[in-house]
């Protein structure tokens, strides 16, 4: 593929509000991570943002007001993110501004407390509930189309974890038939009950904060996150300091509903074909910034696929001991921190895990490492075999 330029991102995690909020909180090597207080009579521990009152949508965008919408609106307003947007939108026209946006569950916190109020006598839902704009799954596209007044395509993707990873696929596969010029990319999950209930049902969420590649690693810890990302074609004076999304993969192993195919097979497949799109080979990645939730099985599906790939030689890591595991918004918070460790020089550690699974054979780092990084293969993969390998790098 033809390299794209991240002309700007944002981001809104459990670590804080912007790039400068998440820089600070990896180099720290902090974790996000806290004993759950959200609405649900769980032990675990969880990645929640402090979404205080005054976050509520704009009066004009009412209908939307949500927490899930709440998060994107957060991310949309950091580091000049929307001024970007809008002369993007200016330069191209808002018909030439795609969005490409993706959510596993969308605003269903809205309809689990309208649930809780409807009518004792009618059963039914409160007049201030409103399906369209808060759990339907285009309600984020059509929030951030109102936001920047945007006509251009738009689409927004569920593919489980693999959501917002594969919403840069749609979006470079658009900007190169010629449909749009410019397209946001990201998308928005926020902490839900039918989200927690439904991981611990599935006995895959852990009592304490998640342990990555642990030896006695016991689940993954649901997180929230909301981020996004400019793309558009590198411009002829781009300095070295722009980051470019250079290839992505993509596959479907389609081995089991929610456990991943035990050898690796359609993660790899989709690491390669991300490597292929670069025109790239394996020794030309610095760091591989991994899935990894800290489940039994899906840890060791991915450290399989790696070792196959990569062997035992390549820097990686998972940064869900940060910021729990955001399910759909899970790509585009690893392509941000990819693009900050390039930008910044350094590989995250693994601020939870401890004693490496010695059954585990990938070069895990347990430790921040400061070293120049030009290439990282960001991986997310999802329920149903849903993967999406992502390089970013430097630009030339």
């Amino acid at each position: 593929m033809n390299p794209l330029r991240l002309s700007a991102f944002s981001l809104v995690t459990c670590l804080g509000s912007g790039l400068d909020a998440t820089l600070t909180a990896l180099q720290a090597e902090r974790s996000g991570l806290r004993q759950r207080s959200f609405d649900a009579d769980l032990t675990t521990f969880v990645g929640e943002v402090a979404l205080p009152e005054c976050s509520r949508l704009r009066q004009d965008l009412a209908a939307f007001d949500c927490r899930n919408n709440r998060l994107a609106a957060s991310a949309l307003a950091q580091d000049d993110f929307s001024d970007v947007v809008e002369a993007a939108r200016d330069r191209y026209g808002a018909a030439r501004v795609g969005m490409f946006l993706g959510t596993s569950t969308s605003g269903i916190e809205q309809t689990e407390a309208g649930y809780r109020r409807r009518d004792p006598e009618t059963g039914k839902l409160p007049a201030e509930y409103h399906y369209a704009e808060s759990h339907n799954t285009f309600a984020l596209g059509g929030l951030v189309a109102r936001i920047f007044g945007l006509r251009g395509p738009a689409i927004v993707v569920s593919a489980a974890c693999a959501t917002t990873a594969k919403a840069f696929g749609n979006a470079a596969r658009m900007i190169a038939a010629g449909v749009c010029d410019a397209a946001i990319v990201g998308g928005a999950d926020s902490l839900c009950a039918t989200t927690l209930y439904g991981f611990r049902a599935l006995g895959l969420t852990a009592e304490g904060p998640c342990r990555p590649f642990d030896a006695a690693r016991d689940g993954l810890s649901i997180g929230e996150a909301a981020g996004f990302a400019l793309l558009e074609r590198p411009s002829p004076g781009d300095g070295s300091d722009e980051i470019l999304l250079l290839g992505l993969g993509e596959s479907n192993d389609a081995y089991h509903m929610s456990t991943p195919d035990p050898q690796g097979g359609g993660a790899r497949l989709a690491m390669e074909r991300a490597l292929a799109s670069a025109g790239l080979e394996p020794a030309d990645i610095d760091y591989i910034n991994i899935h990894g939730t800290a489940t039994r099985a899906g840890d060791a599906a991915e450290d399989s696929a790696i070792t196959q790939l990569f062997g035992s030689t390549t820097p990686c890591s998972s940064t869900k001991g940060h910021t729990g595991h955001t399910l759909g918004a899970a790509g585009i918070v690893e392509t941000i921190i990819s693009a900050l460790a390039i930008r910044h020089g350094f590989m995250p550690g693994s601020p939870q895990t401890r004693t490496i699974d010695p059954a585990l054979r990938s070069r895990y780092l347990l430790k921040n490492r400061a070293a120049p990084v030009a290439r990282v293969m960001s991986n997310s993969f999802g329920f149903g075999g849903s993967n999406c390998s992502l390089i970013l790098g430097r630009g030339r």
